[in-house]
């Protein structure tokens, strides 16, 4: 039976790419078609009356014309903007640095139900400016053990014995923790402390109720943003371009503000 012309789904913005002189080519995450590029006409128009459902960052309600390329947005209803998330600029490059992991780590049309709710439960936390960097981290490792790429936090990756509430350390070649005794194999690897691992471990085993009660100090978030970022970048073989505008906002401006 072929597939009905017009759909209708759930979709965040993630990525957008100008067309022409007033349309857009809008990549969409969505929880039922995973990642699909549609296209807005009219979209930059100053009297578009979609212009403002279709924002970076805003969680909406679409309906799509399917087509031969690309399909095509026939209708948006705003379902949340994140208001909180885009007041903000080191709240909104946290939500673009999502968003950027969410392009780079998913393939066009694989759905993940899954890692769409992961998404958008970050963007709310975001919003609520509920612990931003915990929030983050806690999407970061998720999203990395969702996609096939959990990191090894529990037994050694080299040895494989069971790791011991030392100092040990993290080695993103390795995909994973590296007990003391291992870690002079792989240069790349850094020091881990026993606080680090313990908060990784949580993450990793908990859900996201856990985030709202943690307090981290500033030298241990650093040291989680560390490793996972470097655990990323390994994984991606580049860069995340939004992770250096997200450290440039939060030099100039300083730590977001609490609710």
């Amino acid at each position: 039976m072929p597939e009905a012309r017009e759909y209708t789904t759930d979709a965040v913005i993630i990525r957008k790419t100008k067309l022409g002189e007033a349309d857009r080519i809008l990549t969409l995450y969505t929880p039922e078609y995973g990642k699909i590029d549609a296209v807005a006409k009219g979209v930059r128009k100053p009297k578009s009356k979609m212009a403002g459902h279709l924002e970076l960052l805003t969680y909406s309600r679409l309906n799509l014309a399917r087509g031969r390329n690309l399909d095509t947005i026939i209708g948006a209803q705003c379902l949340d903007s994140f208001a909180g998330l885009k007041n903000d600029l080191i709240l909104t490059s946290g939500g673009l640095y999502a968003a950027e992991l969410i392009n780079q780590f998913t393939v066009a049309r694989v759905a993940s139900p899954a890692l769409f709710r992961l998404f958008l439960e970050t963007l709310e936390r975001l919003a609520r400016a509920e612990s931003p960097e915990v929030s983050l981290r806690y999407f970061e490792l998720h999203l990395l053990d969702m996609t096939g790429y959990r990191p090894q936090l529990q037994e050694c990756v080299s040895c494989r014995q069971v790791l011991k509430p030392v100092n040990n350390y993290f080695g993103p070649a390795a995909g994973g923790v590296l007990c003391p005794e291992c870690a002079f194999e792989h240069p790349s690897a850094f020091p881990l402390s026993v606080d680090a691992l313990k908060v990784l471990r949580l993450f990793q085993r908990s859900a996201g109720e856990v985030i709202s009660r943690l307090k981290i100090q500033a030298a241990l978030g650093q040291e989680l943003k560390t490793a996972m970022a470097g655990h990323i970048r390994f994984v991606l073989e580049r860069e995340v371009k939004s992770a250096n505008w997200m450290e440039a906002m939060r030099n100039h401006l300083g730590p977001p503000k609490p609710e």
